[in-house]
């Protein structure tokens, strides 16, 4: 069965439908529940049983239990309303139904526009009664009566109707791990629950160690042309007191650390053996230097000195291996990189990276190696004090988690937006479990953090064993997936489009499903399948997690106060939620918020004004009847919404 949405006026069919998407998505894919929930409840479902079934999914996914069709069956027989829904039957043809879960927001805003489309009919029929009894009351009490009445659709009861958040990482998605291979996402949820932490961080780490552990060695053609070098920029910002540190310690440190151990273990009598080659090779070009210099007049004495000196120069002594570095310059990546192969990675839970890309220590910013890094570009430095250093293809992995104010401090950074570092990034901003978190969670269990270290370590020795990348193709099928994912995506970026506001990283977006997508398939079937296509499935599996990062990066966009369409806005709520009194003007703002980067004009900030208005924070007041004589109007007084007079800070 297909849920199709009609054509036409069969608005009661084309409403069913979108209820049942709803569910069926809830059922299919638990973790777009929170962004269901974001904007339907009970009461706005017109279906009597689709209201129970969304009563026991609320209920079940509010406990923490396991919510798919089987449990909602089992709860709803429990609760003795399962013939009152149609049977078990129903919730499984509810799944079969929906093709992606993606689409549950887009169905649960088609459920509450309705419901909030019966609110105003019902409405409409009260404010018909209150005119028709009109004659028999005052005309101030029938005014006050049909505010109230256009005031109580979906309003939070004390006149203002709910505001429409600008960012609330409460209703953006968890990273979905289940996406993920089985050793992976088990690892992945295991240490989450351990640590207490979301599972974005370890979600977006497990993708890091992952990028870290083919070297460079893997890349995806899509097309003649098209090709994606499977390395990846992930960055999860959360605050202190959120044990990051555990987090990475489990998903990257300590795996990387134990087989990089394991190399140096193996190359160390290789190691000992090139450095005393290369002594022997010095002291006899040296000493053939030498011998040449006192007979300058034999060819053969000098031709010696010269194949001694060309042969102890080009010999290489190989480097102890590393994978990755915490606090580096971009001048030690490059070096590091150089000696690498052209692979490396940069993992820190800090966010300092950023600072020092943007010149801490030289002053100067320096975003070269990045950026070809990420693109797999040819990097080449000529240094007058050393010998140069020469990459082919850099590969270059990134994993970090600064607080949030460290991205807000990147955007305004020279270069990361205008250049399109920042579009390279795949940020997540989770919320926080701080205050919610267990006192005695399970630990990881054993057997999935050996497995986990044990397949880690696998595709390191296998890549390292592998002098030259390989280009792995697509299926027909996967390769059509990918076009629809274009297709998809063209219209979100148009004027007014959904992605607008992250046009530049939206438009790397389907490539970086694409490298995600070589990761997966590699950790699936290990370095043996580069030699085989990648599926279809592996394409849906990358898509998920591509969806996730794009509803994040909006929001990490308007935090930033990089996107032109909210971030302003951002910031003015949150000076508001501090500052904000009844009735203050325009004016009073503007003088409040000088010396910032963005709302330095009063044009910005009547801009920013405008669109807390759309989005209900704040009211503008009636101008006066009687205006001055001459002059300039008057600046526009406003209300705030109660929200921000509690101090929420707009983030309720």
């Amino acid at each position: 069965m297909s849920l199709i949405l009609k054509r036409g006026n069969d608005n009661d069919a084309n409403l069913r439908l979108a209820e049942q998407s709803v569910l069926g998505a809830a059922l299919m894919q638990p973790n777009v529940i929170p962004e269901i929930t974001a904007h339907v409840n009970t009461g706005s479902f017109q279906n009597p049983r689709h209201i129970l079934i969304w009563e026991a999914i609320t209920a079940q996914h509010d406990e923490g239990l396991p919510v798919d069709a089987l449990t909602i069956t089992a709860r709803l027989l429990d609760e003795g309303n399962l013939k009152k829904v149609g049977g078990g039957n129903y919730l499984h043809d509810l799944v079969a139904g929906v093709p992606t879960a993606a689409n549950g927001g887009y169905y649960a805003r088609k459920v509450a526009d309705a419901a909030k489309r019966r609110e105003m009919e019902a409405a409409a029929i009260r404010l018909g009664q209150l005119a028709k009894d009109g004659k028999h009351r005052d005309l101030t009490e029938v005014l006050a009566l049909s505010r109230d009445t256009l005031d109580a659709i979906g309003t939070t009861g004390d006149g203002w109707a709910d505001p429409i958040p600008l960012i609330d990482a409460a209703n953006l998605p968890a990273f979905p791990t289940s996406a993920l291979p089985t050793w992976v996402g088990d690892m992945a949820d295991g240490v989450a629950e351990a640590t207490q932490t979301p599972a974005d961080l370890a979600g977006a780490m497990a993708l890091a160690a992952l990028s870290t552990a083919v070297q460079g060695k893997i890349k995806v053609q899509v097309k003649s042309g098209w090709v994606e070098q499977c390395n990846l920029f992930v960055c999860v910002a959360l605050n202190p007191g959120n044990r990051k540190t555990g987090v990475f310690d489990a998903m990257v440190r300590y795996p990387l650390l134990e087989v990089e151990r394991d190399l140096a273990e193996e190359l160390k009598p290789r190691i000992i053996e090139s450095r005393t080659e290369a002594d022997i090779l010095t002291r006899a070009a040296e000493a053939a230097r030498i011998h040449a210099a006192k007979n300058a007049s034999d060819p053969d004495a000098v031709n010696e000195a010269k194949r001694a000196a060309l042969e102890a120069e080009q010999f290489e002594v190989p480097h102890e291996p590393k994978l990755f570095a915490d606090d580096v310059t971009p001048e030690i990546v490059k070096t590091l990189m150089a000696r690498h192969g052209g692979a490396m990675a940069v993992l820190s839970d800090e966010g300092g990276l950023f600072q020092t890309i943007a010149g801490r220590y030289s002053g100067v910013p320096d975003l070269d190696v990045f950026l070809k890094g990420h693109s797999g570009g040819m990097i080449r430095v000529e240094r007058k004090s050393s010998a140069s250093e020469h990459i082919d293809s850099a590969a270059l992995t990134i994993g970090l988690s600064p607080q949030p104010a460290v991205l807000r401090d990147a955007a305004g950074m020279p270069g990361f937006e205008e250049r399109g570092l920042l579009a390279r990034f795949l940020f997540a901003m989770p919320e926080s479990r701080v205050g919610s978190r267990k006192h005695n969670p399970d630990p990881v269990p054993g057997k999935v953090e050996r497995e986990y270290a044990r397949r880690i370590a696998a595709l390191v020795h296998s890549a390292h064993m592998t002098s030259e990348a390989t280009v792995i193709e697509l299926t027909p099928a996967a390769r059509d997936r990918v076009m629809e994912l274009e297709r998809d995506r063209e219209p979100r970026l148009a004027p007014g489009g959904e992605w607008e506001s992250i046009l530049a990283w939206a438009n790397k977006w389907t490539g970086q499903i694409v490298r995600i997508a070589g990761l997966l398939h590699i950790a699936e079937h290990g370095f043996v399948g580069r030699y085989d296509p990648i599926e279809a499935d592996t394409i849906d599996a990358a898509t998920m997690i591509g969806y996730y990062y794009a509803d994040h990066a909006r929001a990490v966009w308007d935090y930033m106060g990089a996107s032109t369409e909210t971030g302003p806005a951002k910031m003015l709520l949150e000076w508001l939620a501090r500052n904000a009194k009844p009735g203050m003007s325009s004016t009073d703002i503007h003088r409040g918020v000088r010396g910032r980067t963005v709302l330095k004009s009063a044009a910005e900030v009547r801009g920013a004004l405008d669109l807390l208005e759309d989005h209900g924070w704040a009211r503008r007041r009636l101008a006066p009847t009687t205006s001055r004589k001459g002059g300039r109007p008057p600046a526009p007084r406003y209300d705030f919404h109660p929200q921000l007079n509690a101090g929420t800070g707009g983030l309720a």
